[in-house]
């Protein structure tokens, strides 16, 4: 079977293959695992597919081994290896082509139940957000071809290579033409994080979107062990409930730094928590063969002058830019450093990037060691971005929590801050926000792994006082360290609408350490957050008064799974 794909993007840093030929061998199902990989023979990509990982030949361009145990963990999984023998721009292409290939249906799933239809009612704004894609595409590729050997501007087209490849990937996989999908489709799937603030510059209603007020994506804590015995870092990802298709990956990419240079990548090997149709976290949690551990938690902007700054030249959107900062830096001051470089001003985070070469722990021959650059923070806003090593603090403190509210003292007034605190109350204060002082009050009782997930996932929304608010009943699921917003009733009262009743909470838990990183393990749940003794119980679809009205196509219809600690099949 032979599929030829055009790419809509620029010419600068298109690389379609000619041809691609499909061959498999051996049976296999979606459920099961199943292995892919990618040779080159008369410039020709010849891509095969088997149950059997012995059948993979020594010489290919690319790998991978997939997994979708949805249904058993929450999770699929997918480990996906490229060759150093080959040219950087093959294994880009093989890559995004093996993994488009393999986890096709699951793409086609998550498209329908987080982007199909997003346009459907804002056709206007939406093509304005095409025109930008258009000239920021452009912008890129002149770029890529003005500074071809620039270690920057090298990654970021391998980077579009590897998109183009999945969407060549995943329609080779399609029978049905009806669910083809451009790579316009998969760039737009890839810019969720950015798309809502995006939207909203372009068109700049009347009214703020609560998401834009309230920055109400995740939670996140780095906690030092006062013995120094063990650093933990951790995730916990807070969104919509439509959004539960998940996946673990793990990236072995080994492109060079740059064309003049063999040195290979320093972040090329990787494992994240993901998206059918990703390339990228959008957590975001990160594993990287640096020894860096980098997340973020979104913060909330209620300047809307901030939004003036987005343009479509000079600016690259967050969802690439992360992952250049992962593949190119060395240490947390370099991430930090790539990573402000052509702000976008869209998906406004603050990152925590922990670096545990920085960190010994403490041993029967040493007392443990910290050193300075151990743990960096950089929030962005629109024409904006403050960073500082806070490797004292945390040594100080014993622990760094994010919780989607600013850091710093200037970007929190940037962001509106003050007239959120003015409007609304205290619930927006850095320091008076429930979460704040529930990690406060968490965080010190932290002694092993163990305690750290517990803290990750905890919710006690009916006896905490801290989860109390001005509400009818006067208590929030929303005021926990892992939301679940679907158990505020619909009709109770609410001051605003992040303490409501919605789709939202949090979906899963993220825990590594000093030690699992090493493997590029964490310790991971998939699931809204339960503990039937405290009244709270597991997330089920055919019980949730909304779920007649979202797409869920895929899901499991109980959402109640173990914590796993996944081990890559090939390290």
């Amino acid at each position: 079977m032979n599929y030829i794909y055009q790419s809509r993007l620029p010419a600068m840093y298109r690389y379609v293959a000619k041809c691609c030929v499909l061959v498999l061998l051996g049976s296999l199902t979606q459920c099961e695992s199943s292995y892919g990989f990618v040779t080159w023979s008369y410039d020709k990509a010849v891509v095969s597919i088997t149950d059997k990982p012995t059948e993979i030949p020594a010489v290919h361009i690319a790998r991978a081994t997939y997994t979708n145990e949805i249904n058993k963990t929450g999770w699929a999984f997918l480990e996906l290896h490229t060759t150093p023998g080959a040219s950087d721009e093959k294994q880009a292409y093989a890559a995004g082509y093996l993994e488009g290939f393999l986890t096709q249906e699951l793409i086609w799933m998550h498209w329908q139940n987080v982007l199909k239809g997003y346009c459907s009612n804002v056709t206007e704004v939406c093509g304005l957000i095409e025109d930008f894609i258009d000239k920021n595409e452009d912008y890129i590729a002149s770029m890529i071809a003005a500074h071809p050997c620039d270690p920057y501007w090298y990654q970021m087209k391998l980077y579009f290579i590897q998109l183009e490849g999945m969407a060549v990937g995943y329609n080779q996989a399609t029978s049905d033409p009806y669910e083809w999908l451009t790579i316009r489709d998969i760039i737009w799937l890839n810019m969720l994080g950015d798309l809502d603030e995006l939207a909203f510059a372009l068109a700049m209603p009347r009214e703020t979107p609560d998401g834009l007020l309230f920055g109400e994506h995740c939670s996140g804590l780095v906690k030092l062990l006062p013995d120094l015995s063990n650093l933990y870092t951790s995730h916990v990802t807070w969104t919509n409930y439509q959004s539960m298709l998940r996946m673990q990956k793990m990236y072995v990419l080994n492109y060079r730094l740059s064309p003049n240079n063999d040195a290979l990548i320093p972040g090329r090997k990787m494992s994240f928590t993901s998206y059918p149709g990703f390339v990228q976290s959008t957590d975001d949690f990160y594993i990287i063969s640096t020894g860096l551990v980098a997340a973020e938690t979104t913060i909330g902007n209620s300047n809307r002058t901030l939004f003036e700054n987005i343009k479509p030249v000079g600016q690259i959107m967050e969802y690439a830019r992360a992952m250049i900062a992962n593949r190119i830096a060395r240490d947390g001051k370099e991430w930090v450093d790539t990573f402000r470089q052509h702000n976008s001003g869209t998906y406004n985070n603050q990152w925590y990037v922990v670096d545990y070469n920085k960190f010994e722990a403490k041993s029967d021959k040493s007392a443990g060691v910290i050193l300075p650059g151990l743990l960096w923070v950089v929030e962005q806003l629109p024409g904006n971005i403050e960073a500082a090593d806070l490797t004292e603090q945390l040594k100080q403190t014993s622990y760094f929590p994010s919780y989607n509210i600013p850091y710093f003292p200037r970007i929190f007034n940037l962001s509106g801050g003050n007239e959120r605190i003015a409007t609304f109350g205290d619930w927006f204060g850095y320091h008076t926000n429930p979460r704040a002082q529930i990690f406060k009050i968490k965080q010190a009782d932290i002694r092993n792994v163990r305690d750290m997930f517990r803290t990750m996932r905890y919710n006690d929304y009916k006896h905490d006082p801290l989860a109390r608010c001005e509400c009818r009943p006067p208590y929030s699921a929303c005021n926990a360290i892992s939301a679940r917003n679907d158990l505020n009733p619909a009709d109770g009262t609410y001051p605003f609408r992040a303490l409501g009743h919605r789709s939202h909470g949090a979906t899963d838990a993220k825990v590594t350490s000093a030690t699992l990183r090493r493997s590029y393990q964490f310790l991971s749940v998939a699931s809204p957050t339960y503990n039937i003794s405290r009244g709270i119980p597991p997330f089920r679809w055919s019980e949730f008064d909304m779920g007649a009205h979202l797409s869920h196509v895929g899901h499991p219809d109980l959402w109640m799974f173990p914590p796993i600690l996944h081990r890559w099949e090939w390290g």
